[in-house]
């Protein structure tokens, strides 16, 4: 069994605009590391950093309020390190687009 995958604190892209939203679930249903759970009748982020950038939730979101930088930052290299079996490798000391 994998180890479950975490994001480097508050540097993930996701977006979501409440305004926007509709409360129809869809981001529940696709998103692989339950990111979102329901509130008052409306998507809320309920886990920012556990969010892998996959950009599932923002392809299908028919309201169009959740936006994400799909493929980027530190959750590329989590994920080939995780198949790898190996340490990340995003160069993080702050100077990277992924820490920015």
């Amino acid at each position: 069994m994998m180890a479950e995958l975490r994001y480097l604190p508050d540097v993930v892209t996701l977006r979501l605009d409440d305004a926007k939203c509709t409360g129809c679930g869809m981001c529940l249903s696709v998103c692989p590391h339950a990111v979102f759970e329901l509130e008052n009748g409306r998507a809320r982020i309920a886990d920012r950093d556990a969010c892998m950038e996959c950009g599932a939730c923002a392809r299908n979101c028919p309201a169009e309020a959740l936006s994400v930088r799909s493929g980027v930052g530190c959750a590329t290299s989590v994920i080939i390190g995780a198949l790898r079996r190996s340490q990340r490798d995003c160069d993080c000391s702050g100077s990277s687009p992924c820490c920015g």
